[in-house]
């Protein structure tokens, strides 16, 4: 199964900043048998659209890592809703109550999640250990819902 890795980041675009956070999702992405494709793109609105939009046709999951917090160029939220068809809030919202318990600044976390067709777009902070967070509280719920997205009537509901 495809995953696609998008870091929004000046620093990084640039190669004045080492892409922590993006390499943290590739190795957990490599981990859970996914082929990652990796973008980097600066903290520029079209740019981040025109990207998500792009790594979608090609992958059933696309991770965004930067640009979610207060910033005057954290635009990454801004930009991925024109690109989702549909909204995943439940996502989001489990992201930043599971980071809250680590940290206050969960709160000031923006990201959104959402679909593309049947891809899921998950925007992630940009530090390795929100990402590595954020995965871990979207893993046991990912292969389901990307089955689910695809139109799967056979993906079975566990009941809890």
């Amino acid at each position: 199964m495809k995953a696609a890795v998008l870091t929004i980041s000046d620093g990084v675009h640039h190669g004045t900043r080492e892409d922590r956070s993006g390499d943290t999702l590739v190795e957990l992405l490599a981990a859970a048998g996914f082929e990652v494709e990796r973008r980097v793109v600066p903290d520029e609105t079209e740019a981040i659209t025109a990207a998500i939009i792009d790594l979608a046709r090609g992958s059933r999951l696309v991770l965004t890592t930067g640009g979610t917090g207060f910033t005057p160029r954290d635009v990454t939220p801004e930009a991925t809703r024109p690109a989702l068809d549909r909204e995943a809030p439940g996502i989001a919202e489990a992201i930043r109550a599971d980071a809250r318990t680590r940290t206050p600044h969960a709160l000031l976390s923006r990201g959104l999640a959402g679909l593309r067709g049947s891809t899921l777009v998950v925007n992630l902070p940009g530090s390795p250990g929100g990402c590595r967070d954020g995965f871990t509280v979207l893993q046991p719920a990912l292969i389901h819902g990307l089955e689910l997205a695809e139109g799967d009537q056979s993906s079975r509901h566990r009941q809890t």
